[in-house]
């Protein structure tokens, strides 16, 4: 008998659009052999104990190390960008994954909590236990880091991990994969199976049984994959971009917050899910705001190394298109950029100011280098037009002192605020990282993103009898009454 090849799908070079490489089409029924393998693996992995797991993740760490040329080179062919942000990204991913391996046990292993009055012959224990197999489904636009904050999290926890890359960039998660398996020669099975494939294939793994799915993408296909999660009561972790605004105040570094507005919205040519999108600046600054981004705008150029790369999906440069052109028609102005920004797979940096409210460009994600600049009275107009979004994942504040700073990051809706920068949250692991509303819900990062990848486990050990037992059908007639009169004594305190 004769079988069919596997159908498969191309990879190609966003930069000149040459194949670059041909994977698999993975089946439901490989994705449901991949899991059931990873069980193997988790089981394997979970009884290992933290020391045993923190080592081979750091064993991991140093392979990644040795192999971030091939690992930046795989970016590059695959999402386009420059080869210095392929190992920013590739820099930050291994920070995390020395965190998450470090701290897991202080955050998830045994301790004792108090028990309280009313069960002071009780010695209470809190611990957080594997969930097993975790299912991933990482994005194009940061294929290393942006996953590694699900993968490196589930691994420190206990569980083994099942990957469904971008089907733009598979060829990166891959790499990770092999990497780890090198790490870990001794595992019974991958700790870290990569399943390459179209949407079918992320539909098999959100229905394939997986303990808890993290996915990072758009607000629609979120949509479908908590649809397909729910047939199953799969818990889900839900990253799904932002329309983050950056805010200078009165009194700010102007010169400092254009280059960090600049950095927020071009970086990775504007295909980020906290770039800055939009900055609300204040009567007192917006002058000379608008004048020195406009300035250092027009020195960055797409296509090269100093630079950004072009657009990862060609169907993107439609929407960024469409954004700039609906914006000049309703009456904004581009200081820099605007019609024909787009060309090829290449967008010029685009700076728009007097966009009405109701623009796309100012409600819906361009992921382009774009940057909006609205004039507000002050920074409480601006947070407040700020809020006023759907999305609320990250943000920025430049203001004159870090009180000011703080107190207006803080009204921000959202996950993440950056005072005097913008996306430092990301480089310090120990903060949660995640958005409110069209952004998501559930984080990565911190103590919070590993305890996302475990189930809380409590346990209480009797130490004495108590005097008048309560729960006992043998009790006597008043101690619940006497249980009762001492409950309300305490609430009186």
């Amino acid at each position: 008998m004769t079988l069919a090849p596997a159908a498969v799908f191309e990879v190609r070079d966003p930069r000149s659009g040459e194949v670059v490489a041909a994977h698999p089409e993975t089946s439901a029924a490989e994705v449901a052999a991949a899991v059931a393998q990873a069980r193997t693996a988790a089981a394997w992995w979970g009884d290992l104990g933290w020391d045993e797991r923190r080592a081979r993740l750091r064993s991991w760490s140093a392979v990644l190390a040795r192999r971030q040329g091939d690992l930046a080179a795989a970016v590059q062919r695959e999402n386009g960008k420059t080869v210095d942000d392929a190992l920013l990204e590739i820099a930050l991913a291994q920070h995390h994954l020395g965190w998450a391996a470090a701290n897991a046990r202080r955050v998830l292993g045994a301790r004792r909590v108090p028990s309280g009055l009313l069960a002071a012959n009780q010695q209470s224990w809190l611990e957080y236990q594997p969930l097993g197999v975790v299912g991933v489904i990482g994005p194009w636009n940061y294929p290393v880091f942006t996953p590694m904050g699900s993968i490196a999290y589930a691994l420190a926890a206990g569980n083994a991990v099942v990957f469904k890359p971008s089907e733009y960039t598979p060829g990166a998660a891959l790499v990770l994969g092999a990497t780890l398996a090198e790490a870990v020669p001794d595992a019974p099975a991958p700790l870290l199976s990569v399943v390459t494939g179209l949407g079918e294939t992320g539909a098999a793994l959100c229905r394939s049984g997986v303990d808890k799915l993290a996915f990072t993408g758009s607000a629609r296909t979120g949509r479908k994959v908590m649809a397909a999660c729910a047939e199953n009561l799969t818990p889900v972790l839900m990253e799904c971009g932002g329309k983050d605004a950056l805010i200078v105040d009165d009194g700010a570094d102007v010169a400092a917050a254009a280059e960090a507005a600049l950095w927020g919205g071009m970086t990775n040519a504007g295909q980020t899910c906290i770039g800055i999108e939009r900055v609300y600046a204040t009567d007192a600054v917006y002058e000379p705001f608008v004048a020195a981004l406009a300035e250092r705008a027009r020195a960055v150029r797409p296509a090269t190394p100093a630079g950004y790369g072009p657009i990862t999906m060609p169907a993107q440069l439609g929407i960024i298109g469409r954004h700039i052109d609906d914006a000049l028609a309703r009456g904004a102005r581009a200081v820099v950029g605007g019609r024909g920004a787009v060309h090829g797979p290449w967008v010029d940096p685009t700076v728009l100011v007097d966009v009405p409210d109701d623009a796309a460009a100012m409600r819906e994600e361009t992921f382009g280098p774009t940057i909006t600049v609205t004039r507000v009275r002050d920074g409480d107009e601006a947070v407040r037009r700020a809020n006023d979004s759907g999305y609320g994942l990250g943000g920025s504040v430049f203001a004159a002192t870090r009180r000011r700073g703080m107190a207006l990051a803080r009204r921000l809706r959202g996950g993440m605020t950056s005072v005097n920068s913008v996306m430092s949250f990301t480089a310090v692991p120990a903060l949660p990282f995640g958005g409110v509303g069209e952004s998501g819900f559930g984080r990565i990062h911190g103590d919070d993103g590993l305890r996302e990848f475990a189930r809380a486990k409590a346990v209480t050990v009797q130490r004495f009898a108590l005097p008048v037992p309560v729960m006992s059908f043998r009790r006597s007639p008043g101690a619940v009454a006497s249980l009762a009169r001492a409950a309300a004594l305490l609430a009186r305190r």
